[in-house]
């Protein structure tokens, strides 16, 4: 699979929150760094997320949400896993700043779909955490918002909270138009 200037990768929350030992822990979240590190130096145009939540955000159990308290605006739980390559990364888009919405998706409240469309961008690459969430809800609405998308599975991790969810999020992004591929397919 050829990389062209028009497209993108995006990194989707490679937070310390978000990794092994985190306050929500993605299995072998750690993992997709190396990948992703690599993935990178294959594209113009590279871009970040980061879940950076008020500490009243509604998502959180004490706010009667599913998840424990995590990414925190401030917090080192909220920083960018110590590993990622950063000078790779052309911009960092903060989502899930609303406390009244969760902020699942890259795009929800941020600026990231403007500046793919100032840039030309017509394909996405995503990767990153989680993929039963995050990764999910960002490949749909990029479809949605008219990019094609294709989803870098070995460069992913799912949170499983019940067990099959993240084979059920690769099924559900296919079956929305998402191409799934391996690192190991991608060229620049």
């Amino acid at each position: 699979m050829d990389i062209a200037e028009t497209d993108a990768l995006l990194i989707i929350d490679v937070q310390n929150d978000f990794c092994p030992g985190g306050a929500l822990g993605v299995p072998e979240g750690d993992r997709v760094v190396p990948l992703v590190n690599v993935l990178m130096q294959n594209f113009d145009h590279v871009f970040a997320t980061q879940d950076f939540h008020p500490a009243d955000h509604s998502s959180f159990e004490a706010q009667g949400g599913p998840w424990p308290e995590h990414c925190v605006q401030g917090t080192d739980g909220a920083a960018l896993h110590p590993d990622l390559d950063v000078s790779s990364i052309d911009r960092i888009f903060q989502k899930g700043t609303d406390a009244a919405k969760d902020g699942y998706s890259a795009f929800a409240g941020t600026e990231l779909a403007t500046e793919l469309n100032r840039l030309g961008v017509q394909r996405v690459f995503v990767a990153g955490l989680a993929t039963d969430y995050c990764v999910k809800a960002t490949t749909i609405e990029a479809i949605d918002q008219g990019f094609d998308a294709v989803v870098i599975i070995d460069a992913i991790r799912a949170v499983n909270v019940k067990p099959r969810d993240g084979e059920d999020a690769l099924a559900e992004m296919e079956e929305a138009g998402a191409t799934l591929a391996d690192s190991d397919e991608i060229n620049s």
